[in-house]
């Protein structure tokens, strides 16, 4: 083989042989996985813990072909709080803390699946029930970290302390960040899925986190991130707290020499003619006023997503544009009239 032409070992050969093929068969296993699993979340176990867990096998296959594991996890690693560390405790604590972090999430969801079915809670709050149980998981496997390791009471309870001193002091923000978050998420006012108006652009709530909302922005395809205690601090409008429709108006002027009956009758059939408008509630035009060169009328109608409105919007210009021309409805511009006033000379009154 090409690695005993490089020296090594025939039994140090073939094991790395094999680690490299089971590498490959993670890309087999994949393919499998595939079927069953979304790309995401197939990206997410690939990612996160099936290749860091064979990485890991792999060095500690070939750590133990050199060196006894258990020699190296009796090596002493210093103290902590006046208790003796070693090499294994802390190997197991880094462990446990990863597997905490990276598994809490599919058990904290089906639970909060099964209670939402129990007890008829609302989406907001299954999400809210969601996150506090990632939570306490991870709380619970940082306690049980600290007991492996053989820190006494007094340890943690100064542990405990210094965190509640940082909290008042440092991380002030995070923590009303995070409170606010679980309050929004029971209250259902800002849920994914949610839109919002922020400085007039309509926005869908993607994602609601430990410390900020993260919103998606259609026209520009950004990605914002808001800080959670802003919503209870600043108004928003939202479009979809119990409802996901949305009414909206365009406007426009004909002249005065138009019947208004004709043209709002006109402005409700083109409405209707638009793909994207609702039938129900039905298009309503109004008189809104009369302006210098022409009249102002008003188009309002329905839409399903509060997203489309800016290009729904632009179809119903299109198409009163394409109506207005075939109907000969004339939309005048801004001019003005001189009239010339012939006056006698002031010497020949």
């Amino acid at each position: 083989m090409a690695l005993q032409q490089l020296g090594l070992p025939g039994g140090f050969s073939l094991l790395l042989a094999q680690l490299w093929l089971g590498w490959y068969g993670l890309d087999v296993l994949n393919h499998v996985l595939r079927r069953w699993l979304p790309q995401d979340q197939l990206h997410q176990l690939q990612s996160r813990l099936l290749r860091p867990g064979y990485l890991l096998l792999g060095a500690m296959v070939l750590i133990s072909e050199v060196d006894s594991l258990q020699d190296l996890a009796l090596a002493p690693m210093g103290q902590v709080f006046d208790v003796s560390v070693s090499a294994g405790k802390v190997f197991n604590a880094l462990l446990v803390i990863y597997l905490v972090l990276v598994g809490c999430g599919p058990p904290a969801v089906g639970l909060a699946w099964l209670l939402q079915r129990a007890v008829r809670m609302s989406d907001g709050s299954r999400k809210a029930t969601e996150l506090m149980l990632r939570y306490a998981v991870v709380g619970l496997g940082l306690v049980s970290v600290a007991v492996h390791l053989g820190l006494n009471t007094t340890a943690l309870i100064a542990v405990a302390g210094g965190l509640s001193v940082g909290l008042g002091f440092g991380i002030k923000e995070v923590f009303s960040n995070f409170v606010s978050g679980l309050w929004l998420l029971f209250e259902g006012s800002v849920r994914p899925g949610e839109v919002l108006m922020l400085d007039g652009d309509p926005c869908e709530v993607r994602k609601l986190g430990l410390r900020a909302t993260l919103l998606w922005r259609d026209r520009d395809n950004a990605e914002l991130l808001i800080p959670n205690q802003t919503f209870f601090t600043e108004a928003a409008t939202t479009y979809t707290a119990s409802d996901r429709m949305r009414r909206s108006q365009v406007s426009v002027g004909a002249a005065y020499h138009h019947d208004p009956a004709l043209v709002i009758a006109l402005l409700e059939a083109t409405a209707l003619s638009v793909p994207r408008v609702l039938k129900q509630p039905a298009p309503k035009g109004l008189l809104l006023n009369y302006g210098d060169s022409a009249i102002n009328y008003g188009l309002r109608f329905w839409i399903a997503n509060p997203m489309d409105n800016v290009s729904i919007c632009s179809a119903v210009n299109q198409a009163i544009w394409h109506a207005f021309q075939r109907e000969g409805i004339e939309i005048p511009f801004p001019q003005q009239v001189q009239y010339t006033i012939a006056t006698q000379p002031a010497d020949q009154a």
